[in-house]
């Protein structure tokens, strides 16, 4: 049961750049009944070494906008070395699994909103910013450091957001810039150091599974292959509206097991 969660997890993040932590987190939750906290740290890992796999074939088509992910990690590593401080000091953790799993359902329902809006998103901002840049360099990169930084937050918190939320906010900001297969690519390569960075210090506290861990990548290493190869022929909007309504049971369902 395991490899195939994280095969047909690593398929998804493959196809769209989404999933890792909003599919992963809630299957751990209530398919196997890991601990909320231990089920964030093991996804962080997860997530992390999983989207690594999909790097070579994302570069290799040279999809990857290096400047934009910069100016993530410049907001969102900085972000998430303050969550993992809250962790440390016990004002997250074992003891308040009640709110963690609030906080996690609330991630995945805003991560499937945030993916029935991007395409709305997408078109507007085409509609009214000129290939100019409307916003401006300096706007734009403030902008981005922001994203970053709530990003960060919410990923070390949650181990959600990185890859549906950092999208949107992507097409959001860069609407002219990013095509979408630049995007999958670009917001996928800016989660790995995040989900890194974060996983450190949950595994620092002992909040991950290694055991399931490896049968999870086990799975999810080949599926994501697969989807990064299958990424640009499938429609992204079909898959975007199928992600996202999934999401939205599957949140719903955390936050009424809470």
């Amino acid at each position: 049961m395991e490899v195939a969660a994280g095969a047909l997890t690593g398929l998804v993040v493959g196809l769209t750049g989404v999933g890792g932590g909003a599919l992963m987190t809630p299957i751990l939750l209530l398919g196997f009944g890991v601990a909320p906290v231990t089920a964030v740290g093991t996804d962080l890992w997860f997530a992390a070494l999983t989207k690594i796999a999909a790097v070579p074939a994302h570069q290799g088509r040279g999809l990857i906008d290096w400047e934009i992910t910069k100016r993530l990690w410049m907001g969102s590593l900085p972000a998430a070395l303050v969550a993992v401080g809250l962790l440390k000091v016990g004002i997250i953790g074992p003891h308040q699994p009640r709110f963690l799993m609030l906080a996690i359902s609330g991630a995945v329902i805003l991560t499937a909103l945030g993916l029935l809006f991007r395409g709305p998103l997408a078109v507007r901002d085409l509609a009214i910013l000129d290939p100019g840049d409307r916003l401006g360099h300096r706007s734009r990169m403030t902008l981005t450091l922001a994203c970053g930084a709530v990003l960060g937050f919410l990923v070390t918190l949650t181990s959600i957001g990185a890859g549906a939320l950092g999208a949107v906010f992507l097409t959001y900001l860069y609407p002219t810039r990013l095509t979408p297969a630049r995007l999958i690519a670009t917001d996928l390569v800016h989660a790995i150091p995040l989900a890194l960075f974060a996983g450190a210090g949950h595994l620092m506290f002992g909040n991950v599974d290694t055991h399931l861990l490896v049968l999870l990548l086990c799975g999810s290493i080949p599926g994501v292959l697969v989807g990064a190869k299958l990424a640009h022929r499938l429609p992204q909007r079909i898959l975007r509206w199928a992600m996202a309504l999934v999401l939205l049971v599957v949140g719903l369902k955390v936050w009424m097991s809470r």
